[in-house]
C-alpha cells in the first residue's frame, strides 16, 4: 500500500547525514518480513536518526533503535514527555488525554493509583472463566472444518468479547468496534481517524452518562466514584481514561496474538513443545513479545538536549519502536531465533513508570488463546499458498489463513 505524503519537512538542527529513510511508516502494509530483515537493517545503522515520516500523518521523529537509550527516554520524564503522543483529542478539536499513559509524573502516580486495582493479576484472575469460555466457543466454531482466518474469525473478536465484559457493554457491539478500531490504528487517513474517534468518544460520553444513571458493577461506574486529592474525575479524565481501555483493550491483544501463531504455524516443534508443555506457555509468550514486538508510541521533547550524540530541540517527536527493541542485537544475542528458554528483559509492555497497565489481562488472554488452540486444533500451519501481509504502526498480520487435518 501506498501512501502519499507532503514534503518532507526537516528541522534545521537536524544534520542530512542523520535524516534516513525508516520503513515502518504508519498506515502502510508489507509483504516484507518486519521483523526480520527490516529490524537487521536499521541496526546497522546508526544509534539515532531522524526520519521524515514516522508519527501517524506522516511527520518527522527521531528513531531511537537502542533498548539501552530506550530505557533512558521511558524514564527521563521531565525531558521526554508523554503528553499528547497520539493524535486523537487534538483531531477532534477536543481537550481530554488518553489516560494515564499521556500524564507525565508526578500527577501520573494519582491515576495509576486509582486504575492499578482494577488490573492486578487476582483482579484478572476473576475473569478467567469466562475469557476461557469465549476462546473454546470460537475455536469449536472452526476447529472441524480444518481452517480457519485466524485473524477475522479469532484474532479480532476474541479480545473484543473479553474488553465488552470487562466493561459491560452490550456484545452486539463486536462488529462495530472492530471498524473504529480499524480507522483508528491502520490508516493513514487523518479524516478517517479522526471520524473514528468521535465515534468511539460519542459511544464512550453515551455509556458514561448512562453509568450516572443506573450504576452497574463495572469499570465506568469504578471510575465516576474514585476520587483523586479529594474530587471526582472531570468528564475530560473519564473519557480519556475510558478511551485509553479501548485501544488498549482491543488491538493490541489481538495484534500480538496474530504475530504469536505466524510463529507458531511456522515452527510446527514450537507449537509441539507448548503442547507438550502447557506450563511454558507464559514463558513462551515473553520471548515471542520479544522477538515480534509490535507497538511504537512517542515521547515529545520538552528542551534542548544532548542525547546519545544527537542535538533534540523542544517539539521533537521521539519514536519508541518496541519492534526494534526487541531485535537489538546488543540486548539479546542473535535476536532473530526465537527460544523458549530465553529470559528476555524486553520492553514491549513499557518500561518504567508506563508500564502497561492491562498487562496482566493481556497475558492471560494471551495464555488462554494459546492453551486451547493447541490443545483442542491437530498441528496447523498457513495456507500453503498464502502471502502474510501486515499493518504497520501497529504490526499485525492483515489475514491469517490456518489449516489442519481434522481429527
Amino acid at each position: 500500500m501506498q501512501i502519499q505524503f507532503p514534503e518532507p519537512v526537516i528541522p534545521d538542527h537536524v544534520p542530512p547525514a542523520l535524516v534516513l529513510p525508516f520503513p515502518y511508516i504508519f498506515g502502510m502494509t508489507t509483504t516484507a518480513d518486519p521483523f526480520g530483515d527490516w529490524a537487521t537493517a536499521v541496526h546497522d545503522g546508526p544509534a539515532i536518526f531522524y526520519t521524515p515520516y514516522a508519527y501517524p500523518g506522516g511527520s518527522g521523529a527521531w528513531i531511537v533503535r537502542r533498548v539501552e537509550d530506550l530505557r533512558k527516554i521511558y524514564l527521563d520524564t521531565d525531558t521526554f514527555s508523554s503528553k499528547d503522543f497520539s493524535p486523537f483529542s487534538k483531531l477532534v478539536g477536543e481537550t481530554w488525554t488518553n489516560l494515564p499513559v499521556e500524564i507525565d509524573p508526578p500527577h501520573h502516580a494519582k491515576y495509576r493509583a486509582f486504575i492499578n486495582p482494577l488490573f492486578t493479576p487476582g483482579a484478572m484472575a476473576k475473569l478467567d472463566e469466562k475469557i476461557r469460555a469465549y476462546a473454546i466457543e470460537y475455536i469449536d466454531s472452526f476447529r472441524d472444518k480444518g481452517s480457519t482466518e485466524f485473524m477475522a474469525d479469532f484474532a479480532f473478536e476474541f479480545p473484543i468479547k473479553v474488553f465488552l465484559e470487562l466493561m459491560d457493554f452490550p456484545l452486539s457491539n463486536t462488529q462495530q468496534f472492530l471498524e473504529w478500531e480499524y480507522d483508528l490504528l491502520h490508516v493513514a487517513d487523518l479524516n478517517k481517524i479522526a471520524d473514528a474517534t468521535r465515534n468511539v468518544v460519542g459511544f464512550l460520553r453515551e455509556q458514561i452518562e448512562d453509568r450516572r444513571k443506573t450504576p452497574r458493577e463495572d469499570v465506568i461506574t469504578y471510575a465516576l466514584n474514585v476520587e483523586i486529592e479529594g474530587r471526582k474525575l472531570t468528564d475530560d479524565e473519564l473519557v480519556g481514561f475510558t478511551f485509553n481501555l479501548f485501544i488498549g483493550g482491543l488491538d493490541t491483544v489481538s495484534t500480538n496474538m496474530g504475530n504469536q501463531f505466524v510463529h507458531l504455524a511456522r515452527n510446527p516443534q514450537d507449537q509441539q513443545f507448548l503442547k507438550e508443555n502447557p506450563k511454558r506457555i507464559p514463558h513462551a509468550i515473553e520471548e515471542m513479545m520479544r522477538a515480534y514486538a509490535a507497538v511504537t508510541t512517542f515521547r515529545t521533547c520538552t528542551k534542548e538536549i544532548e542525547f546519545g550524540g544527537v542535538k533534540m530541540m523542544p517539539g521533537d517527536r521521539v519514536a519508541m519502536s518496541t519492534t526494534l527493541a526487541g531485535r537489538d542485537p546488543e540486548e539479546f544475542p542473535e535476536p532473530a531465533q526465537v527460544r523458549f528458554d530465553r529470559s528476555p528483559r524486553h520492553v514491549s509492555w513499557g518500561f518504567g513508570p508506563h508500564m502497561c497497565v492491562g498487562m496482566h489481562l493481556a497475558k492471560r488472554e494471551m495464555r488462554i488463546a494459546i492453551e486451547e488452540f493447541v490443545a483442542r486444533v491437530p498441528q496447523f500451519a498457513i495456507q500453503p499458498d498464502h502471502e502474510i501481509e501486515y499493518h504497520l504502526g501497529m504490526i499485525q498480520p492483515v489475514t491469517l489463513p490456518l489449516v489442519w487435518q481434522p481429527a
